[in-house]
């Protein structure tokens, strides 16, 4: 309860109990709970007095000296404080509502759950104040000085800031809603989480203001001066920044998503995991800005100035870049589908990792780039210059390049399954390891090309030039290389099951270790081929519209199909195989007589002399050589006259040859050769027929030799 001597001292007006204050100046009035509505007490010295849960609704405080006093749960509806110091008061729990403060000192004061609502605080002074989570939606607060008053979660809704100095304040998760802030000075205010939606914010100085978490969508900051400030993670949808300074402000994980940004300044703002989707950026000043990760989606950025801006792992799907220098530019990690190239510079630009999925960059030139493990999956890069640019592990299935320049380009590992290559010039290209299946490189180029461990199963390889290549361990099932040239080529341990080898050219070709199972070999030209160890199997020699034929060596098969389709050839096989005689001896000058009676009597009757004469040293070569021509010979006729070699040759085809009957002849005057009575014990020799000289040999030749030969070749034939 009010003492009530000092209620009746108040009563008594101003004059009077400031008289009374100045005399008993350390007395500490008491008027508590005390009905004083409507009172006049301006001007009066009330400082230290306790109002608590008084009753001063109405009342009439403008000019009064309020230092210290406790105002808590007091009633002020309506009051009048106006030029009213009340520095240091506490007014916790007071219901200021439509209370007037006009030019009020009220710096240091407490205001704990104070209800100031429609408050009337016109130039008042507020500074440093905790005013958080306090209510002061529609308060009036234009002019006000709330320069490092704690604003926190205050609810400012509809509230009347204009010319407010907010200066330093912390507004952070205050509600600003539909406030009036013009004129407002805000430097290095702390706005982060609060709500300025809708807000009127133009030319205002927010530079170094921490916005970060702020709700701006709507708000007009035209011409504002953001420079420096912290924006992170703000709501700028919508925003108005029509000429507003962002240099340098932190805009990380901002969405400006169809925000006004025409004449702003953005250089050197970090936006990186910003949304600024579909915006307009042509002719903006980006230099030095990070927009790494950024959605830029949609956006126009031509004629933008990137000089130094970070792009990395930036979504510019859809954007229009038309006309930008992108030359040596680190756009790694960077989705550009569907985004419009047209005119732009990517010479030298870093794609690493980036996704270009169904971009055109038809005739570009990326010469230089690295595009190492991109996405380039249905692009059309046809007549694209990427001469020297780094492809490795890319992904480029189903893209199109055909007559691209691709002169020392790296696509080792690269995926380019179902890639268009058609006339593409690969000269120098690496390809080891790479994914071809089911490419087309018809008519490509690939002089100097590396092919080592590539994958080119199914692939189009029609009329290539691949001669001199290294295609060791390449996978070529199922490949088309009709008409290829792969001469001197080395496919060691290369897989060409159901290849298409059908007019290709196999010359000095390595086949080593390789596996032809099912291929189609008809037409082939296969000369000095290295097969040891390779898998033949089901070579088919004919062509595509007959019945097919099959052969499992490829070095017989052109002889095969020659003999099937060849009536001449067969002719001389069957001839060879009845008539052939070969005739083996040691023929001087002296004796070349004999030579030639002995081949005009064969001619004579119808055989086909081969001689074999061993006035040469023998070799290895020269014994295989007897060896085959014996295979193909009716009979043997071995003159062991002045034997050197025979012997020799003689062992290499007795024992092996039971069908192919051997008649020896001697001059009368010589003496068999000591081994040559183990050859006797073989049926298929006959008996030495020796002769006294030329016309004796000549006058029996037919029935002592060939008549006897003859008949010995029928019977081994039964």
């Amino acid at each position: 309860m009010a003492n009530q001597e000092h209620l009746n001292l108040l009563f008594q007006g101003g004059s009077h109990w400031n008289e009374w204050r100045q005399q008993h100046w350390k007395a500490i009035p008491d008027l508590t709970s005390a009905d004083l509505s409507s009172a006049r007490l301006s001007g009066a010295n009330l400082s230290g007095t306790n109002f608590s849960d008084a009753n001063l609704s109405g009342a009439i405080l403008s000019g009064a000296t309020l230092t210290e006093a406790n105002l808590s749960g007091t009633d002020l509806r309506g009051a009048n404080l106006s030029g009213a110091d009340l520095r240091g008061a506490t007014l916790s729990g007071a219901n200021l509502n439509r209370a007037t403060f006009t030019e009020a000192n009220l710096s240091g004061a407490t205001l704990t759950e104070t209800n100031l609502s429609g408050a009337y605080l016109y130039k008042a002074i507020l500074t440093g104040l905790d005013l958080s989570k306090r209510d002061l939606s529609g308060a009036h607060l234009h002019g006000a000085t709330l320069s490092g008053a704690n604003l926190s979660d205050a609810r400012l809704t509809d509230a009347h800031l204009h010319g407010a100095n907010l200066s330093g304040a912390n507004l952070s998760g205050a509600n600003l809603r539909s406030a009036d802030l013009r004129g407002a000075n805000l430097r290095d205010a702390h706005f982060s989480d609060a709500i300025l939606a809708g807000l009127d914010l133009s030319n205002k100085d927010l530079s170094g203001a921490n916005l970060r978490g702020t709700h701006l969508n709507g708000t007009d900051l035209s011409g504002t001066d953001l420079s420096g400030a912290n924006l992170s993670g703000a709501n700028l949808s919508r925003t108005i920044l029509s000429g507003a300074n962002l240099n340098d402000a932190d805009l990380r994980g901002a969405t400006l998503s169809r925000a006004t940004l025409s004449g702003a300044n953005l250089s050197g703002a970090n936006l990186s995991d910003a949304n600024l989707a579909g915006l307009d950026l042509s002719n903006k000043n980006l230099s030095g800005a990070n927009l790494s990760r950024a959605d830029l989606s949609g956006t126009t950025l031509s004629g933008a100035d990137l000089t130094g801006t970070d792009l990395t792992g930036t979504d510019l799907t859809g954007a229009n870049l038309t006309g930008l220098d992108l030359s040596k530019k680190d756009l790694s990690g960077t989705t550009l589908s569907g985004t419009t190239l047209s005119g732009t510079t990517l010479s030298g630009t870093n794609f690493c990792g980036a996704i270009l999925t169904g971009q055109n960059l038809n005739d570009k030139d990326l010469s230089g780039a690295n595009l190492s493990g991109a996405t380039l999956s249905g692009a059309n890069l046809s007549e694209a210059t990427l001469s020297g640019a780094t492809l490795s592990g890319a992904t480029l299935s189903g893209a199109t390049l055909n007559r691209a320049f691709l002169t020392e380009t790296n696509f080792s590992g690269a995926n380019l399954s179902g890639v268009t290559l058609s006339r593409a010039f690969l000269r120098d290209a690496n390809l080891s390891g790479a994914n071809l299946r089911d490419a087309d490189l018809s008519r490509a180029t690939l002089s100097g090309a590396i092919l080592r461990d590539t994958t080119l199963s199914s692939a189009n390889l029609t009329g290539l030039d691949l001669s001199n290549r290294d295609l060791s361990g390449a996978d070529l099932s199922g490949a088309d290389l009709s008409g290829a040239n792969l001469s001197g080529a080395n496919l060691s341990s290369a897989n060409l099951s159901s290849a298409n080898l059908s007019r290709t050219i196999l010359v000095g070709t390595n086949l080593t270790n390789a596996i032809l199972k099912d291929c189609i070999i008809y037409g082939i030209s296969a000369w000095d081929i290295h097969l040891d160890g390779a898998e033949q199997f089901n070579l088919i020699i004919t062509p595509v519209d007959q019945p097919i034929i099959t052969v499992d060596n490829l070095k017989i098969a052109q002889f095969i199909y020659l003999l099937l389709n060849n009536a001449e050839i067969r002719e001389v096989i069957d001839t060879i195989a009845k008539k052939a005689v070969l005739i083996l001896g040691r023929f001087t000058p002296e004796r070349k007589v004999v030579l030639d009676s002995l081949r005009e009597e064969l001619r004579t009757r119808g055989y086909l002399p081969i001689l074999f004469d061993f006035e040469k040293p023998a070799s290895r070569d020269i014994t295989e050589t007897v060896s085959t021509l014996a295979h193909l010979a009716r009979f043997v006729i071995a003159d062991i006259t002045d034997a050197k070699s025979i012997p020799q040759e003689l062992t290499m085809i007795v024992p092996n040859l039971p069908s192919v009957p051997v008649q020896p002849l001697i001059l009368q005057s010589q003496h068999e050769y000591g081994m040559f009575e183990h050859f006797k014990r073989y049926p298929w020799v006959l008996p030495v027929y020796q002769y006294t000289d030329q016309a004796s040999l000549l006058q029996s030749f037919e029935e002592k030799v060939i008549d006897t030969a003859e008949q010995k070749a029928q019977e081994l034939a039964t």
